[in-house]
């Protein structure tokens, strides 16, 4: 008869089949988790699934068929679809008195910033027409007024007179800066369609700061031709040379009327500023003052017949509707890879000033705006600009902060300008002949202060001094240099601070605080203690990398000495 296996022999049996049997289970359960890995998307598929948050609605793809997939691609592309449904007679009467306050403050800017980008005064009124009606069907946003604005104008004129010189050659000026409109509409197009907001964001906060407060000085400096009536002037943007011809002037024929005329609209606009701000129910009456002002003072002019005592006038001036540009375009010409290059940075800085702007105003109103839409609308609103003898546009902080305190629901608001702006080219631009140009230069002067961010330049200099150094280093490139100079200092400066703060991420002792378990740094919380034998610290980067590895163990090292604490091997 066999022998029966006690049970102590069993289990040790049963011990030695159970890790085995274990670890067949647990490998036929890391089998299941893992699947077939899939062929790499197409570059087509890869275009389409960037494409689809953009162009489908939230429902559930199973029940969508080709109707309502139409449908919500259309909605997605003209956001006036989708919320015009909803639209009542009690908006539109809100939106009505706020295109026309918008109107009353965008013709007389429109015409200033035209002189300033070196075009004729009805090209600001061409641009304040199309542009916003274009991105009235296409903006996310529901407060943005579009149109010309002073930091793109002045690019305009300070990059294309060094292609073209406007004083001898005017149309082949005009063709290339709607060559240039067209390709910083493509390229805002571009950046929109396949998601690239991104590239945006390297312009960081303290870089634009310091830009738009360099550009302020040096277009408030051009302006002094106007209003201090000078006929010879520089067409470089530094700082240096600009004060030098002004010096330079006062040796020749000077008219002192211009300058009378000028400063003293110049002071009636800035008090009506001060007394809207003041009593918020005259908002506007800061808006209608530039108006009135040109109104006032081309009656002085053409009463007085100022003109002929030396006061600067307009008095080219064609109306009518937009007329066709397709023509001018100058695809074969020498320029267009310059053209290219000046229509990219118009792009940049048209789209972050929009952006910026739009996003201000949509969290104050509570709802979120998609910078990728908003690029897309943006850059078709200048491809087609560009057809219609319109020059680059983009959104415009003071004129949006009038449409906010007039009481805009929606951007019904801008259809209503450009309307307004039509019906004045088609029956009022022969009423402007007479109107000084020092009137549209203390337009433009009274408008610089918003360029202006002295707060946020101190916030950045309490919170960050290497941020500061990228604001300095952009404000004195603009001011000092030229526009391109500012602008390649505030994106190699931003690039250098991103890669700085990679490789030398700053790195923060933790502790506790007694009484809790709350941890904190000691550097702020001196009450924090830290806990014998171990090092806690916080690394304030998101990558850690061949590149900050050895600075990051040096400093550990260094915390581990002067803690007298216990480390783990660090790899």
């Amino acid at each position: 008869m066999g022998s029966v296996p006690n049970n102590e022999s069993f289990s040790v049996e049963l011990r030695q089949l159970e890790p085995e049997n274990d670890n067949n289970v647990r490998k036929v359960e890391r089998a299941n988790w893992l699947l077939d890995s899939p062929d790499p998307p197409s570059p087509w598929q890869q275009l389409c699934s960037s494409l689809r948050p953009k162009t489908s609605s939230s429902a559930s793809s199973k029940n969508r068929n080709s109707n309502g997939f139409a449908v919500s691609f259309l909605q997605a592309l003209f956001p006036i679809l989708k919320w015009g449904r909803t639209y009542r007679a009690a908006m539109f009467k809100k939106d009505l008195m706020a295109g026309l306050t918008l109107a009353s403050l965008c013709i007389p800017q429109s015409i200033g910033y035209a002189n300033l980008a070196k075009l004729d005064p009805q090209y600001g009124l061409y641009t304040s027409v199309v542009p916003p009606l274009i991105y009235a069907v296409m903006g996310s946003s529901r407060e943005l007024a579009v149109g010309p604005v002073a930091v793109v104008s002045m690019l305009v004129s300070a990059m294309v007179s060094k292609i073209v010189d406007p004083a001898k050659d005017a149309i082949g000026y005009r063709n290339i800066v709607f060559t240039v409109t067209f390709f910083a509409g493509t390229f805002q197009a571009v950046f929109g369609l396949f998601r690239l907001g991104f590239l945006v964001d390297f312009l960081s906060h303290a870089a634009i700061v310091g830009f738009m407060a360099g550009a302020a000085i040096v277009i408030g400096l051009q302006q002094l031709k106007g209003l201090l009536g000078i006929e010879h002037f520089t067409t470089k943007t530094d700082v240096v040379s600009v004060l030098s011809s002004v010096f330079s002037s006062f040796h020749g024929p000077w008219h002192p009327f211009n300058f009378l005329l000028g400063c003293s609209f110049l002071i009636f606009i800035l008090t009506t500023r001060f007394v809207g701000r003041r009593y918020r129910k005259l908002f506007w009456l800061p808006a209608l003052s530039p108006l009135l002002s040109v109104i006032l003072s081309t009656l002085i002019v053409y009463l007085t017949k100022a003109d002929k005592h030396g006061v600067n006038i307009v008095k080219k001036f064609k109306g009518g509707l937009n007329p066709s540009s397709v023509h001018s375009l100058q695809f074969s010409s020498p320029h267009v890879g310059e053209a290219a290059k000046v229509g990219l940075i118009c792009a940049i800085i048209a789209l972050t000033e929009a952006i910026s702007v739009g996003r201000s105003f949509a969290s104050i109103k509570g709802y979120h705006l998609d910078g990728n839409k908003e690029m897309l609308s943006i850059g078709f609103m200048n491809i087609v600009g560009s057809l219609t003898s319109c020059y680059a546009s983009t959104g415009s902080f003071s004129r949006t902060a009038v449409n906010v305190s007039a009481g805009c629901e929606t951007v019904v608001s801008n259809i209503v300008m450009a309307v307004t702006v039509l019906i004045s080219l088609e029956l009022l631009t022969k009423l402007l002949y007479y109107t000084p140009m020092a009137i549209l230069a203390s337009i433009i002067l009274s408008a610089l202060p918003g360029l202006i961010d002295l707060q946020g330049a101190y916030h950045i200099w309490k919170v960050d001094k290497a941020d500061f150094l990228v604001c300095i280093g952009a404000f004195l490139g603009v001011l000092f240099g030229s526009v391109e100079i500012g602008l390649l200092v505030a994106v190699a400066t931003s690039f250098a601070k991103i890669i700085l703060d990679s490789i030398r991420p700053s790195i923060d002792g933790i502790g506790k605080l007694p009484g809790t378990d709350i941890f904190c740094e000691i550097t702020k919380y001196p009450a924090a203690t830290t806990i014998p034998g171990i090092l806690i610290i916080r690394i304030n980067n998101g990558s850690l990398c061949f590149a900050n590895s050895q600075f990051i163990r040096e400093r550990c090292n260094k915390y581990r000495y002067i803690r007298n604490c216990c480390v783990g091997r660090i790899v």
